[in-house]
Order: structure tokens, then C-alpha cells, then sequence
């Protein structure tokens, strides 16, 4: 399997994962057309579809009606289907910003669009967009795209290999594969949880007011330089980019003062760090020094964080080609 690959028909029973993601530039301001850059990571969530008496998730029969981003997956690709029963497993964090529902909903959406004669993958990129959307009401493709292609995925800007367009009405996006630089990055999540919904709304009021066209336009300044910088592999500019970019999330309020603890722990030991997806509580990201990766853990943790050092994972959403038993 490789990102470039659809997704092919297959009967059930049937497997299939997904990656969570990390935002590095350009989250908030994507939403209102600005450039992002965010890489699929190597922590996933896997789910198989199995052939049921009744349609359930995790043995949940009512899962339909109480999960969102379920009952939005089912009513786009499984609507008059048979009855279905889904487990998921995952190693990312719920409410963190790493991407865990769209992981969910892309490893959902590949399982059931080869359980209904397979999918491309930019089918796949849009459906699953449509249903994280469509749960979350607000948001931009940038998270599902990523879990989608794999690797470090650009949207609205690079100089990239074009992957394909994601549409919702008349906004676009256009998604683009970004050069991997091979770095090692450190997660670390706060235990403070967030609704992206919420922070992607205060956001909006915040741009609203009379500076927030020139936010804007430095959001964008710094994600296409950010862009750019990683694909090139300078880690000295991406670390200076990286705090530009922090500082923007701070004057548009979705900073918080676990989040604030963590960067200041982490400041010694990284080339950067910054808060990474919604804010207001999640988790942050950071470049280590070279060699200073253990030590930036070890910090962290005694910070009172998660902290989970990770790589870019190269394979996006696709088919796990045993289903587990059971």
C-alpha cells in the first residue's frame, strides 16, 4: 500500500487504519483559506467491520445515535446497508489535537468504502471531510487529508506534487504532498481536553474584529515560509517559524496555561514548540535538539504531560489485510 493507491473492494469481514495527525503551521487560519502544513503521524486507529445481527460500535448498539462522526460515516457510504458491527482501537489520544477523529473517520470511511466496492483516495479525502465536518460542524480538510495521504501533506500553498481538491460549497482547498525531512518530533498532551467546534468558532469572532485581516495575512506569511522551510529540511528557520507561529495562536486566544507550563519546559530542549490543532487545552508539539529527544520526554513528563515522541508515518488510510479475530 502507498498513499497514491485507492482503497479496492473487499467483503467483509474487513479491516482497515488510519493515522492521527500533527499540525506544524497554519492552524485556525486554514479554515478562512490560508495555507497549513500537517503530518500524518505514527500513532493510528484501526476498526473492522464484521457482518452482525444488529448494527453496533464497540458492542454499543445505540453508538448510531450517541457518536457523531459514526452516524455521519454511516449515513454517507453505508445508508440502507446491512447490519454492521464495528470495533476501533487506538493509540491516540482523545481530544488531544492529534487527529483522532479523523483517524476514526478515515479508517472507517476506507473500511466501508471497500466494503461497498472500494474508493479512490481523493473520494476518500472528501467523504471523510464531509463526515468530520458534518459531525463537527466547522473545520477545514487539512486533518482528514493528512490521515488520508500519510507523510506531510500541504494545504493551499508548496510547491508540492498536487494530491487532489476538497470542496465544501464553494470554499476549495488544494492538498500537496510536502518532501519529508526525516525529523523526529515530541507530542506531548496536556490532559486538558478541547473541543475543536468550540475553538474553531472563538477564533472566528476573534478574526472578526478590525485586526484580524492582518492576523491573517501573517498567519499566511509564516505557514508558507513554514511550508517551505520543513520541505527544505532547515531546521534552524522551521524552529523560528514555529515560534512566529505560536505567538499568533496566543493573540488569538487559544492558548491556556497547562499549554503555556509545557512550552516553557520544553523551550530548553527544542529547537521550537508550539501549541498543535484547536487549542485551548490538547496538546502542544516540539522540534527536539538533536540528541535532546529522551531528555525533552523525560522533562515533559515530569511537566505532568503525555508526552509521545513520534515520526511521520508514510501510509495513509488503507486496508489491514487480516482482520483480527473475534
Amino acid at each position: 500500500m502507498t498513499s497514491s493507491d485507492g482503497i479496492p473492494a473487499r467483503s467483509l469481514p474487513v479491516s482497515a487504519r488510519a493515522p492521527g495527525k500533527c499540525v506544524l503551521f497554519g492552524e485556525h487560519a486554514v479554515v478562512h483559506g490560508c495555507p497549513e502544513l500537517v503530518v500524518a503521524i505514527d500513532l493510528s486507529t484501526q476498526v473492522v467491520l464484521r457482518a452482525a445481527p444488529q448494527l453496533s460500535l464497540n458492542a454499543d448498539p445505540n453508538a448510531a445515535e450517541s457518536n457523531p462522526y459514526f452516524r455521519a460515516a454511516l449515513d454517507g457510504s453505508w445508508r440502507g446497508g446491512p447490519p454492521i458491527a464495528v470495533r476501533s482501537v487506538t493509540r491516540i489520544p482523545r481530544s488531544a489535537g492529534l487527529g483522532s477523529s479523523a483517524a476514526f473517520v478515515c479508517a472507517l470511511g476506507a473500511a466501508l468504502g471497500a466494503a461497498t466496492g472500494g474508493v479512490d483516495r481523493a473520494g476518500l479525502a472528501q467523504r471523510s471531510f464531509e463526515v468530520e465536518r458534518g459531525a463537527q460542524g466547522v473545520g477545514s480538510p487539512g486533518d482528514t487529508s493528512a490521515s488520508v495521504a500519510g507523510g506531510y501533506v500541504a494545504l493551499n500553498g508548496g510547491p508540492g506534487e498536487p494530491l487532489w481538491t476538497v470542496t465544501a460549497g464553494e470554499r476549495r482547498w488544494s492538498v500537496r504532498r510536502v518532501e519529508d525531512p526525516r525529523w523526529s518530533w515530541v507530542v506531548a498532551y496536556s490532559g486538558v481536553p478541547r473541543s475543536t467546534a468550540d475553538a474553531v468558532r472563538a477564533v472566528a469572532e476573534r478574526l472578526a474584529r478590525p485586526d484580524g485581516p492582518a492576523l491573517l495575512a501573517e498567519f499566511e506569511e509564516v505557514a508558507r515560509a513554514g511550508i517551505a522551510s520543513v520541505g527544505r529540511g532547515d531546521r534552524r528557520e522551521t524552529g523560528e517559524l514555529l515560534r512566529r507561529n505560536q505567538e499568533l495562536l496566543r493573540t488569538v486566544g487559544v492558548s491556556h496555561p497547562r499549554l503555556e507550563a509545557l512550552l516553557a519546559a520544553a523551550e530548553p530542549l527544542a529547537e521550537a514548540a508550539k501549541i498543535t490543532g484547536a487549542g485551548a487545552g490538547g496538546s502542544i508539539v516540539a522540534l527536539p535538539r538533536a540528541g535532546r529527544e529522551g531528555e525533552l520526554v523525560r522533562t515533559l513528563a515530569r511537566a505532568g504531560a503525555l508526552p509521545l515522541p513520534v515520526r511521520a508515518e508514510p501510509l495513509g488510510a488503507g486496508l489491514v489485510e487480516e482482520p483480527p479475530a473475534g
